[in-house]
């Protein structure tokens, strides 16, 4: 199995940044599966997975006994001419398993066996150490994101962390949200002072006319499977949001909810792991992943802003209590938190074809 997982990500990579580099031009169609494998000493299968993946994160598009072709283009204000190129609109998601009970209560058993009184000792403002540790390997081994547990900040859901994204940037910054987006968004930075700018979302992203037009520093967006279109932004539009914030001197608010429910072995690249100036916050919620009622969410915060984030916001506490972290903690260092999501990937895999 890591032969072949490895395989797989070789082919992906590979690929990847031939197409970036030019090597597949924009609406050049790749090899068939057949050739791919047979160049690659691959089976079609692995080919298969790979060039899955590279639709779903917006580098092909598939055409119906055709192909597939390169809808990829660096640099580029425009949105895709050929509707046949466009990456398909995403699918209908399935119901995901509940997280298991049984499962919960074990690592609830084991935290208070382990540590006792010490669940009801107040945790720090920006969480206990413990969960930020386990977070930062979590990241590191499912997004290839590498932080260190200072960078993290745990917060009662997404909505509170939204609140700290505006004590943090201030009411005079120029804010962006895509529309349709998640509405707590909105309401949350309104009830903050500040009235978001909203950029309308194509098949591909946020309308890239409608972006150069913003005068936003600060682009709050959902890169995967927005809420409620379904929208994910391709590789190429990802580049285009780094590169426009870049230039503007702004600021990325990466909202990855439901990121560690794709079907594929391999979650698409995150926004955050492509940004290499450090103007990108990374949030994530387990809200989706585990239950509602499990209200833990988590910022992780670009290093340049560390100093910024303690002086302006550093100061409230924690409003997840001490004795949840822990749990989290303990599913995310013993592996059941994984398996979980590796179930419910499996599942979603049997209802697709690749």
């Amino acid at each position: 199995m890591p032969n072949k997982d490895f395989a797989y990500r070789r082919l992906y990579t590979a690929l990847r940044r031939e197409i970036e580099k030019g090597g597949y031009a924009f609406g050049e169609k790749l090899p068939s599966k057949r050739a791919l494998a047979d160049r690659h000493r691959l089976s079609v299968v692995t080919v298969e997975h790979a060039l899955a993946l590279l639709t779903e994160e917006g580098y092909l598009a598939p055409r119906e006994r055709s192909g597939h072709f390169v809808v990829y283009r660096e640099g580029s204000n425009f949105p895709v001419a050929d509707p046949a190129l466009r990456p398909l609109p995403p699918e209908t998601l399935p119901a995901k398993p509940s997280f298991p009970f049984s499962v919960y209560v074990r690592a609830m058993r084991r935290v208070m066996g382990d540590f006792g009184a010490a669940v009801l000792v107040k945790s720090p403002n920006n969480g206990l150490p413990a969960l930020r540790t386990a977070l930062a390997r979590y990241l590191l081994r499912s997004r290839e994101i590498e932080v260190s547990p200072d960078q993290i900040v745990v917060g009662a859901g997404a909505e509170y962390l939204y609140g700290l994204i505006v004590q943090l940037f201030g009411r005079r910054m120029r804010y962006a949200i895509e529309t349709p987006s998640y509405e707590k968004i909105e309401q949350v930075y309104r009830a903050g002072g500040v009235s978001p700018e909203k950029l309308p979302l194509g098949p591909e992203g946020i309308d890239s006319g409608a972006l150069a037009a913003s005068a936003a520093r600060l682009l709050h967006i959902t890169p995967y499977r927005s809420f409620p279109s379904g929208v994910t932004a391709s590789a190429a539009k990802k580049r285009e949001y780094l590169r426009v914030m870049a230039e503007r001197e702004g600021w990325i608010v990466e909202d990855d909810v439901e990121s560690e429910f794709t079907p594929f072995q391999k979650p698409v690249e995150s926004v955050f792991s492509l940004d290499p100036a450090g103007r990108v916050l990374y949030l994530n919620t387990f809200s989706r992943t585990i239950t509602p009622a499990v209200r833990i969410a988590y910022l992780v915060l670009p290093h340049s802003l560390l100093g910024r984030f303690e002086e302006k916001a550093g100061f409230y506490s924690c409003t997840v209590p001490t004795f949840e972290q822990y749990v989290l903690a303990e599913l995310l260092e013993s592996g059941d938190f994984e398996r979980h999501i590796n179930r419910v990937r499996r599942e979603m895999r049997k209802k697709r074809s690749f």
